[in-house]
């Protein structure tokens, strides 16, 4: 039974401030303009003496080689990109060849902007931890040059008073290496061609030649069989071409070093549909019917022009695995997946309309058809519009799910619903205030009057709320777990 109290709800704000640190950057390829003046550059770097070249290079190892673990291969890798504009029969020395590499390269700064919304999650490994702690992987949205937006992480141990301890931050950061021949489900690769308008025919001519699971190269080959011996137009044949490998390169699969620390791992934009951003990762550590554990993570890809919501996937945060979302349901920002299935269906919550809750159900964790609304506004902080931070979390009352309300002057809060534990669509009890509102500390940032979170876990019968100070910085706050609920107040 949910009682009501009329004492104020007691929420604790830790001293941990999670700020960004502008000396953390990573490399990116660094094209100049158009293709003349790539030749251009290419000419005059070749053009140097042998000995200019080599004094060159070796000042570009001094300066940046502490900066970057392995200069020598991201130099290679971003040679191997304009390599095409060589003059044919020439080839260059491996002095020359990092020197182009070196010219075609870029710093950025992932977190000179912002470093905010994070979600919080248990480590897979939780060994060798004193009695009650846990060890935790906290994601963060971080921000840099152009407010371009990436996924980083922390890691450390929470004690069992609830009091943090990060792991030391890397100095370095490390961008993934691209599977370069990852493997697509046709069936969902099919459906999703479909949603995308892409011509019928000429999709069904390229995927029925290929089996059940098939790789990009398969794909590529197929396509230029097709495109060899053509059977419809040819402005129809490139058009669905294009699309398909738009789709292709925006299901990819990434890995970093495993005997790198988490910290060192950035989720950078990779494909067209992200190309300004990925944001807002929810992740959650989802159990299958046996039992074993995977972490998704429902995100938004922003391309400048529009936002799609798509998945990661990972079982150890070292291989990552990016897909869309598919479905009429899977829209807006803020999908939030459910740790676990209900009477065998994956469930989501989302927010198809930009301001109220919706709750949506699948047989199949990349198809969502339906919504449906759970929760409207009803308090005045939360009269613009509502919405999830992050992924519901089990007790024994039912699931507990921090929301996010928009009120007046644009204020963003933090409150929380009880949804029941067998059918969700049912909201038990809902907060009338807020636990988390800006204090005068935290309302200004980038995007003032802001707190948000996108994910919270329960240690020590405590809700532990990691959450973000107007688009900026991150801090951490607590609650008791019982006194939340019974703050709630009961629905009919």
């Amino acid at each position: 039974m949910l009682l009501k109290r009329n004492r104020k709800l007691k929420v604790k704000r830790k001293p941990n401030a999670i700020v960004g640190d502008t000396s953390r950057v990573i490399t990116s390829p660094h094209s100049p303009g158009s293709s003349k003046r790539i030749t251009l550059i290419i000419k005059r770097i070749c053009g140097l003496s042998k000995g200019e070249a080599k004094k060159l290079l070796t000042q570009i190892m001094k300066d940046f080689s502490r900066r970057h673990e392995d200069l020598t291969h991201i130099f290679e890798r971003h040679f191997n990109l304009v390599e095409g504009f060589l003059d044919k029969g020439f080839f260059p020395s491996d002095i020359q060849k990092a020197l182009i590499g070196a010219y075609f390269t870029k710093e950025y700064s992932i977190e000179s902007a912002a470093l905010f919304n994070p979600s919080i999650v248990p480590h897979l490994d939780q060994s060798h931890l004193e009695k009650g702690s846990l060890r935790f992987v906290m994601s963060l949205r971080a921000t840099g040059e152009g407010h371009i937006s990436s996924i980083v992480f922390r890691s450390g141990v929470l004690n069992r008073y609830n009091t943090f301890r990060f792991d030391p931050v890397s100095e370095f950061v490390e961008t993934p290496d691209l599977k370069v021949n990852p493997s697509y489900k046709r069936r969902i690769f099919q459906h999703k061609l479909k949603e995308m308008n892409a011509n019928t025919d000429v999709c069904t001519r390229v995927l029925n030649e290929l089996p059940e699971k098939f790789s990009k190269k398969q794909l590529i080959k197929q396509m230029d069989r097709l495109d060899k011996h053509p059977q419809f137009s040819k402005s129809k044949q490139n058009r669905t071409f294009e699309i398909i490998n738009w789709l292709a390169d925006s299901n990819y699969e990434v890995d970093f070093h495993s005997d790198h620390r988490i910290s060192e791992r950035v989720l950078f934009p990779v494909s067209k549909n992200e190309s300004r951003g990925i944001e807002d990762a929810r992740f959650v550590q989802f159990f299958d019917d046996n039992g074993k554990s995977t972490y998704y993570a429902t995100y938004t890809a922003y391309n400048w022009f529009a936002i799609l919501p798509q998945l990661i996937e990972t079982k150890d945060f070292i291989s990552f695995k990016i897909t869309m979302l598919n479905g009429k349901a899977a829209q807006n920002k803020g999908l939030a997946l459910f740790p676990r299935k209900i009477k065998g269906q994956f469930v989501m919550l989302s927010r198809q309309d930009g301001e109220n809750n919706h709750i949506m159900f699948s047989k199949h964790l990349h198809f969502w058809s339906m919504s449906k609304v759970i929760q409207t506004p009803e308090y005045p902080w939360e009269f613009i519009q509502i919405g999830n931070c992050g992924s519901p979390i089990e007790t024994g009352e039912g699931w507990i799910v921090l929301t996010h309300g928009v009120g007046p002057m644009r204020q963003y809060c933090i409150g929380a619903v009880l949804l029941d534990l067998e059918n969700p669509c049912k909201v038990i009890a809902r907060l009338k205030e807020p636990i988390l509102a800006p204090t005068e500390k935290e309302r200004e940032g980038y995007v003032p009057n802001v707190v948000y979170s996108c994910g919270s876990i329960i240690h020590c019968n405590e809700l532990v709320i990691p959450y973000a100070m107007s688009d900026i910085n991150s801090g951490i706050a607590t609650i008791k777990v019982k006194a939340l609920i019974q703050h709630m107040h009961t629905t009919t």
